[in-house]
């Protein structure tokens, strides 16, 4: 890479002052040079975690960790919705079982990631995979036998990790496409925030794609919670009131909780049909029960060589490289997005010490299928979390730990519905985005990757589609330059990586 191809920093990226100093510590390993003097940990969990050294408090890091929580305690439902609305041969999977294991998994690989990675990121079934293998085994296998190939990803990008490889292929992306990314991912969380809350629909009929609202209007009480809790989050967030973003799920979800008692307003998906007005996934009202015993009998119920019988080697090895690049290069963007709104970056847009990240990372890949829940990935909604506070592991130890109490508490998780969560998506999202003025604008073989990796993301619904654009764009355009020397080799390997998954279609059909 040239110098030129470098974006200009200017300090560390600036995050959203809710009790947190603007100026933030890298690692404690590696401090910045605006770090000032090193300070001296309080006591043992101060020292192991580096809170001090991050400029972070124990208060912080645990309200953070909460927040991270909240914003995604979501996919404790909505992964049984998806997964066990795929009929298997016949058969379904239990809900309850599904809701239950994803939260112990969420719950013991975020616990992981704390102690080992020692990074505020937090893990769960990641729902575009969870989409992809739902697909597959109701039409190709069987659970278990797509739960096997799961394992085997996990187990492949785990090898990827222990060899060098994954680590030097996050640092072999351009500091460029990584802040596109980061951008990228900013309209990302806005778009699923704002889907989530019903604000942006698909129009049933006309020659837009989408609509606002309901019939290009704000129709329903729930859009009505949405938008009274982005505004109440967002006042929170500019008078920088301390644990705004929290404070914003819990004021939108009472609020949710006396609507629905007066007016009644009940899911959207009913016995008698859809109801555009109803709560999208989780009505708030106050569950009958608080305490439920988890259900976990779907651990272990994998195939971890059946797929390969059953549609031959090729087709089976496709279907795995599928899984694996979309895992792959997920973590790849939350991790430079959350690592750049908590100013946890070095100058070249690398998290420092990542490979214990991107280790537990990838055995959570492994875990979710052995779990027979799909695979883990690191979720973007830890985000929240760090604008909300976080620095470090001890964030994900609470979230961890919130989730494997979710396993008994599921009826009580199920109050936050996801109109009081989406704001704080979507104020993330505008966070993230503040980092465009770091994008190179005078260089076109610069401009058109970036730019296609910010597009991609939230027009695709997919991390991986954007940064799979911007890498092969990237590497076509310096080479018709002239500059293909500007080009890591490790960038060539990634580019011809992103064609095979482009093109993965037809090669299912020519096997």
């Amino acid at each position: 890479m040239t110098d030129k191809s470098r974006p200009s920093r200017r300090g560390d990226v600036p995050t959203v002052d809710t009790g947190t100093p603007a100026d933030v510590a890298g690692t404690a390993a590696a401090p910045r040079r605006s770090e000032g003097p090193r300070v001296r940990p309080k006591n043992a969990l101060d020292r192991y975690f580096g809170i001090s050294a991050r400029r972070s408090t124990t208060t912080r890091e645990l309200r953070g960790g909460l927040t991270t929580f909240f914003t995604m305690a979501y996919i404790v439902v909505l992964n049984p919705i998806i997964l066990t609305g795929a009929d298997v041969e016949g058969t379904t999977l239990p809900f309850a079982g599904v809701a239950a294991v994803t939260a112990l998994i969420a719950g013991v690989m975020t616990i992981l990631m704390g102690v080992v990675g020692r990074y505020p990121f937090a893990l769960a079934t990641g729902l575009g995979i969870n989409a992809i293998v739902a697909v597959f085994a109701a039409t190709q296998l069987s659970w278990p036998e797509i739960m096997g190939l799961v394992v085997l990803e996990g187990l492949l990008i785990t090898v990827l990790v222990l060899t060098g490889f994954r680590k030097a292929v996050f640092e072999a992306i351009p500091p460029q496409l990584k802040t596109s990314i980061a951008v990228g991912i900013g309209f990302f969380l806005t778009i699923i925030g704002l889907v989530d809350a019903g604000f942006i629909r698909r129009a049933e009929e006309g020659v837009v794609p989408i609509t606002f609202g309901i019939n290009g209007q704000l129709a329903g009480w729930p859009i009505l919670v949405f938008v009274f809790g982005l505004l109440f989050t967002s006042v929170l967030v500019v008078r920088r009131v301390k644990a705004a973003l929290l404070l914003g799920i819990v004021g939108t979800t009472l609020l949710a909780i006396v609507v629905e008692a007066i007016a009644q307003v009940g899911p959207t998906f009913t016995e008698d049909g859809v109801n555009p007005r109803g709560w999208a996934l989780q009505v708030p009202t106050l569950p009958d029960q608080i305490v439920g015993v988890p259900d976990l009998s779907l651990i272990g119920a994998f195939s971890l060589f059946g797929g390969f019988e059953r549609i031959g080697v090729v087709a089976a090895l496709l279907i795995v490289f599928s899984i694996m690049i979309a895992d792959f290069f997920d973590t790849v963007g939350t991790v430079t997005a959350v690592g750049a709104e908590g100013g946890l970056l070095d100058e070249d847009r690398n998290l420092p010490r990542s490979q214990p990240v991107l280790l537990v990372d990838s055995l959570a890949a492994a875990a979710g299928g052995a779990g027979s829940v799909s695979s883990n990935t690191t979720y973007i909604e830890s985000a929240s979390g760090v604008a909300d506070g976080a620095r470090t592991g001890l964030a994900s130890v609470a979230t961890g730990l919130l989730f494997v109490v979710a396993m008994f508490f599921s009826p009580l998780v199920q109050v936050v519905p996801s109109e009081a969560a989406a704001p704080v998506l979507v104020i993330v999202g505008a966070l993230l985005i503040s980092q465009v003025r770091d994008i190179v604008w005078d260089d076109l073989t610069l401009v058109i990757p970036a730019f296609l990796t910010i597009a991609f993301m939230p027009f695709t619904y997919s991390i991986t589609n954007g940064i799979g654009a911007g890498v092969i764009s990237f590497v076509v355009l310096r080479s018709a330059v002239g500059r293909p020397r500007d080009v890591h080799p490790l960038m060539w390997v990634i580019a011809a990586m992103f064609a095979i998954y482009f093109a993965l279609e037809p090669l299912q059909q020519l096997f």
